[in-house]
């Protein structure tokens, strides 16, 4: 028997969302479980909430019963789930695949909560919904407005630790380059991870002030017992809205200029460099094969080739891919036949996976996963975990990781400077300088 959820709506005055949202986050600091996402009024056609917030456990979906046991659930019991897919947890859905690096920040390869409360703000940023197990909405909508309307942003200065050494990166993005000329793949994302250890870090102030130097439409704060993510993505992994699914693959990363007229010559270099409408055209392409596994014949489409998108420090390239998915399958079917999303990994795929493990030095964990939320009618969005902080509060282990994607055309100095220009939105937040 599915359980009544108390609902209440709430008028938000004009202008107050952004309080509002500093004060959900700092009524949700308590919950050991709970996930934050913000559109940081980033608003397209494809957008359906400013912001959600999912506090507490309900129940939870066991790893062991992985993506059929999630549909399963949602089948039966028609609710909302929030929660997030490990990168690793390819090796659950290809047996040729394997990590062999230790686990370090402590996020489990997937993990789905129907939460106890949810919080949501409408597109228009004119309505706040409560939904809730939790006893009475008006209750949580009082705590809420009682919270503070204001976010701490004080974090200890912290150095950060290559995994990789320069030579070390530069060595293998030629090797791969190499892998590239004998045809075993034609693109592979390399990454390599920056960490810092025994830090003692209040993980809601690194988000808040990472989300406003770096605010992204796919920003998530999101905590899970002793392991927190903040995350600033501007990248969707994939999409449902009835039978509609469509992906937004970024290939194609330029620095914001120092002033209009450069920043626009730099955007402008970005919409033509061949380098990077080559990666975006092979894994927009990819991404088209990864959806016809789950859509009807015939109804894949490009939407948007080559677009050119401007965040606060970088400008970049998204495509977006559709399809109709068919009749009778199972909500997370999409997820299922493409995941890890494309952008993440490269082609052919499975052999690009099977590549990254052998060239890159640490586990990727919950980086170039997936966080994000089915809605109790089961559509769903979900974002790539890139541009993110992993903090593990029981053991102080601090880091992120960068990347990019590789082709025969790199230049292994461009891939490194590309990757510390990555890096430094999620650095500059630890240095008084703002200096890598």
């Amino acid at each position: 028997m599915t359980l009544q959820r108390n609902k209440a709506i709430y008028t938000i005055a004009e202008g107050q969302c952004t309080i509002l949202k500093r004060r959900m986050l700092n009524w949700s600091r308590p919950f050991s479980i709970l996930v934050f996402l913000d559109s940081n009024g980033y608003t397209d056609q494809y957008s359906r909430y400013e912001c959600l917030v999912a506090a507490g456990a309900h129940t939870s979906i066991p790893l062991a019963d992985g993506l059929s046991g999630l549909s399963d659930h949602h089948a039966e019991h028609k609710d909302w789930l929030f929660g997030h897919i490990n990168y690793d947890y390819k090796n659950s859905m290809e047996p040729a695949l394997s990590s062999k690096h230790e686990t370090v920040t402590g996020f489990e390869e997937l993990s789905f909560f129907c939460p106890e409360t949810v919080c949501y703000i409408n597109k228009e940023q004119n309505e706040l919904v409560i939904e809730t197990f939790a006893g009475d909405a008006e209750a949580i909508y009082e705590a809420i407005m009682q919270a503070p309307d204001e976010l701490q942003t004080d974090v200890p200065e912290v150095a950060f630790n290559k995994r990789t050494t320069q030579d070390k990166y530069l060595e293998v993005v030629n090797r791969l380059r190499e892998h590239i000329k004998d045809g075993d793949c034609y693109e592979i994302n390399y990454c390599n991870e920056n960490y810092a250890e025994r830090v003692s870090l209040e993980p809601l102030n690194a988000f808040a002030k990472l989300n406003k130097i770096s605010n992204a439409p796919f920003a998530a704060y999101y905590r899970n017992n002793e392991s927190y993510m903040m995350c600033a993505s501007p990248e969707r992994y994939v999409r449902k809205d009835g039978d509609t699914v469509i992906s937004q693959p970024i290939k194609g990363t330029a620095r914001r200029g120092s002033d209009k007229e450069k920043d626009e010559l730099i955007k402008r270099q970005l919409s033509e460099s061949v380098k990077d409408r080559a990666e975006n055209v092979m894994i927009t392409d990819l991404v088209r094969n990864d959806l016809a596994r789950s859509c009807t014949t015939g109804s894949i489409e490009v939407k948007e080739l080559f677009g050119i998108y401007s965040f606060p420090q970088v400008h970049q390239m998204i495509s977006t891919v559709s399809g109709k998915l068919e009749d009778g399958g199972a909500v997370t079917d999409a997820i299922k036949y493409s995941f890890p999303m494309g952008s993440m990994t490269g082609a052919p795929k499975i052999k690009v996976m099977q590549l990254i493990e052998d060239y890159e030095d640490c586990r990727r964990e919950l980086y170039s996963g997936t966080i994000g939320y089915i809605t109790p009618a089961g559509d769903f969005d979900f974002n790539v975990v890139i541009r993110s902080l992993f903090y593990n509060a029981k053991s102080g282990y601090l880091c992120y990781q960068a990347g990019g994607a590789i082709t025969y055309d790199s230049s292994a100095e461009a891939e490194w400077d590309e990757m510390r220009l990555k890096g430094w939105a999620m650095e500059r937040i630890f240095s008084p300088e703002g200096k890598l």
